[in-house]
């Protein structure tokens, strides 16, 4: 009898320990709702939001709040989450001049920062940390990307972007692979609305191509002028400029135009199609980069959550670096420094029917890294 009655104890509590997923968890989301770069917090938003609830996790709360693109602000909020509404993880930034005003300290707290997009390079390099996860990529990732591609048919390129952490990443990054001769390179302001003179600097300049990093409504008002102004050089870029949530507002510009991805909608995999799908029909959309980076970002926590409880931080931390959740890009895992390794695509802008979108033409890296994994101690 006490063989048995042991036996069901230790069964019983087996059990409870793996319903893991009963715990309360609190997720601070911070993000861009309000002002030029709003489209892209909006799909990190709606792309969470949309996992947790097809998830059926009842138990995961969210408080999701607007920083308005403003660092301050976005120190203000973190505070807040961590010291009043005590949350349990962090995500949703966009920008990394934000992310470097908001990561360090909440780390530093103890607080498990997970980013669906800014990837800046310090927090890549010496200043990584174990409560640091980013599932996007490192800023340099895309850019990289671009500049390998580069190689094939270009040999001087002119390159821009704005004068902040990730923009000064994507130049490095492009330079890092490119090995043809640059034309010029310009450091624009952020939130840069008028680009004639850029435009003018790239036209008396010889190039043979352009390369920039703009992104939000940077980028839209950059290839609505470039188009305008009649020069036809040819136009490179990351996928953060062609993404799905600013294609309509460049319009047929952004025709024919190459540029570098770890995700597509047409990426050939279940996870994707199942994403694409459910956030057409809850949204009436289609997702972008932004989305399916959220949308990762969400269904890696819930399947560390079905692992090990976020009070259990060692524990926690494990199960998320194990990444194992079925990922819309296919395969996916983390570096030593807690950054993505995994393949990086070239895209075509396209349209289908009247839907201007992207499609795959060539992988540019199969399971990339980043250049600072080395710098990271851990």
């Amino acid at each position: 009898m006490k063989k048995i009655l042991a036996s069901s104890i230790f069964g019983l509590s087996m059990a409870l320990s793996s319903v893991v997923m009963a715990e309360p968890v609190k997720i601070g989301v911070i993000t861009t709702l309000s002002g030029g770069g709003a489209g892209l917090g909006v799909d990190v938003r709606d792309a969470f939001v949309l996992a947790v609830k097809q998830s059926g996790n009842e138990d995961i709360e969210l408080v999701i709040e607007d920083d308005a693109q403003k660092p301050e602000l976005a120190v203000q909020l973190a505070e807040k989450m961590i010291q009043s509404d005590k949350v349990d993880l962090m995500t949703g930034i966009i920008w990394s001049n934000l992310a470097m005003a908001v990561v360090p300290s909440a780390v530093a707290q103890e607080v498990i920062y997970l980013s669906p997009n800014a990837g800046p390079s310090q927090l890549a390099g010496d200043k990584c940390s174990p409560n640091y996860f980013n599932v996007a990529y490192q800023n340099d990732n895309f850019h990289e990307a671009m500049g390998e591609y580069a190689n094939q048919d270009y040999k001087k390129t002119f390159i821009l972007a704005p004068n902040y952490p990730a923009g000064k990443d994507s130049l490095t990054g492009f330079k890092r692979y490119y090995k043809g001769e640059l034309a010029g390179e310009l450091y624009t302001q952020v939130g840069q609305t008028d680009y004639a003179a850029e435009i003018a600097q790239i036209r008396d300049s010889g190039a043979d191509s352009v390369f920039f990093f703009l992104p939000g409504g940077m980028g839209i008002s950059f290839m609505k002028q470039y188009a305008q102004s009649g020069v036809n050089i040819p136009v490179l870029g990351p996928g953060f400029s062609f993404s799905q949530d600013v294609l309509p507002a460049v319009g047929d510009a952004a025709l024919g135009v190459k540029n570098s991805s770890s995700w597509s909608k047409d990426l050939d995999n279940e996870a994707n199609k199942k994403f694409v799908e459910a956030f057409q029909a809850e949204y009436n959309r289609l997702p972008s980069l932004y989305a399916a980076q959220s949308w990762d970002t969400a269904n890696l926590i819930v399947s560390a959550l079905s692992k090990a409880s976020v009070k259990d931080k060692d524990a926690f931390r494990e199960a998320l670096k194990a990444a194992d959740f079925a990922s819309v890009r296919g395969s996916f895992k983390f570096n030593n420094n807690n950054h993505p390794i995994q393949d990086i695509y070239v895209r075509e802008v396209v349209k289908e029917g009247d839907v201007l979108t992207n499609k795959i033409i060539a992988t540019a890296f199969e399971q990339h890294g980043d250049a600072y994994a080395s710098e990271c101690k851990m």
